[in-house]
């Protein structure tokens, strides 16, 4: 990120790296379910395109807040799981669900 200039708010920094859309979904999906692949990605998240997808999971994985690892290697095949430094965001993704249930509507 050396191309970006720095921004001195914390929340400013933190929404650069897990504010897009669908982020917070990948972080609440490897937080309930551990490791997930991109297939169960994809199941999950009804309405994200494939290269979003890969897209998100590459900015997390660059932010050191996923990582991929590999459970086959013919064909490769890898699963996503939370570094030390992504469960960390977990209050966090919880604060927002225990929000939404205070103060949404369910469909």
């Amino acid at each position: 990120m050396a191309d970006m200039p720095l921004v001195k708010c914390p929340v400013a920094r933190t929404l650069d790296v897990i504010g897009q859309r669908w982020t917070l979904l990948i972080l609440r999906d490897l937080l309930v379910h551990g490791g997930c692949r991109f297939q169960d990605f994809q199941n999950s998240l009804d309405g994200i395109a494939p290269t979003t997808l890969s897209e998100r999971l590459k900015t997390l994985e660059r932010h050191g807040i996923v990582e991929r690892r590999f459970y086959t290697e013919h064909p490769p095949r890898a699963e996503y799981v939370l570094t030390p430094k992504g469960r960390e965001l977990g209050p966090i993704v919880r604060a927002m669900r225990d929000w939404g249930e205070k103060h949404t509507e369910t469909p």
